[in-house]
């Protein structure tokens, strides 16, 4: 079965809980800095299927792992977006948390701390192959990578999907994660998928090369299509060794960062999705 355009895409990835912290300038190290705290429904998965949504996508699920204490919550806020959650209810872990400390500057950038709880316990155990029935496009989070469950639950999506005929897409999803991996290791696990769409620092992350359009080029030997994400720069894209495209970013000024790559996969991937 080959896909075509207008089916579903099923989603994999982590759901967290994001506490946004938003400051302006310097954090005071030892006492106050003054910050709009706010509790939100988060992880790269998630904010890839709501984008999806968002963007278009009729028909986007989410298959992702959440603890006891905010499964009702993340699956209502996601089932008001438009996404058909498959959450798998861990009772060891909590739902992962992420801290969101984010600039007000001019630059609106953010700074992680995480707490990955159940969102990286998704293992081979909680796939279904019933849930590509009807599925298009398969995306895999990144952060899947980065512990053995999601390791090993990589490969059984993969052949599963290779199976229909589905293509499937990878975000690496965190360059500092991604070092702690190791690229060649990264690499090996993505042999196969159809779309890979690193931001500028994990495109020259993953080739060791300075250039982004150099990186991209180069990633894209081995990924038929390749997509750089360089926030205000726009998107580069690649295939078959070349960079076969420069988009534009269009012109905003930046609030929080937080979810700005992934808003941008899970919009692409519905774009895709539409022909």
């Amino acid at each position: 079965m080959t896909a075509g355009p207008g089916g579903a895409l099923l989603v994999v990835g982590d759901v967290v809980t994001d506490v946004v912290a938003r400051h302006r300038g310097p954090l005071a190290v030892g006492t106050d800095t003054s910050a709009s705290i706010r509790r939100l429904p988060g992880g790269a998965g998630a904010n890839v299927a709501c984008w999806a949504a968002h963007g278009g996508c009729r028909d986007v699920r989410l298959l992702g792992r959440v603890g006891s204490d905010a499964a009702d919550w993340h699956r209502r806020e996601l089932t008001a977006l438009g996404v058909r959650a498959h959450l798998v209810v861990d009772a060891s872990a909590p739902t992962g948390t992420v801290i969101c400390l984010v600039d007000t500057g001019a630059s609106a950038e953010r700074t992680f701390l995480t707490d990955s709880g159940a969102s990286l316990r998704l293992e081979p155990g909680d796939w279904s192959d019933a849930l590509l029935d009807g599925v298009a496009r398969l995306h895999l989070s990144g952060y899947l990578l980065f512990s053995e469950p999601g390791r090993a639950l990589v490969p059984v999506a993969l052949a599963a999907a290779r199976g229909r005929g589905v293509p499937v897409s990878v975000d690496p999803a965190s360059a500092g994660f991604l070092t702690g991996l190791g690229v060649d290791r990264f690499l090996d696990l993505v042999e196969g998928v159809d779309v890979l769409l690193p931001s500028r620092d994990e495109a020259c992350l993953l080739t060791g090369l300075p250039d982004p359009a150099d990186a991209a080029a180069k990633l894209s030997r081995q990924v038929p299509l390749v997509v750089v994400k360089q926030g205000a720069e726009g998107a580069l894209v690649a295939r078959s060794g070349a960079v076969s495209a420069r988009v534009p970013a269009v012109p905003a000024t930046p609030r929080d960062s937080t979810g700005a790559g992934d808003a941008f996969t899970g919009a692409f991937l519905a774009a895709l999705l539409a022909g």
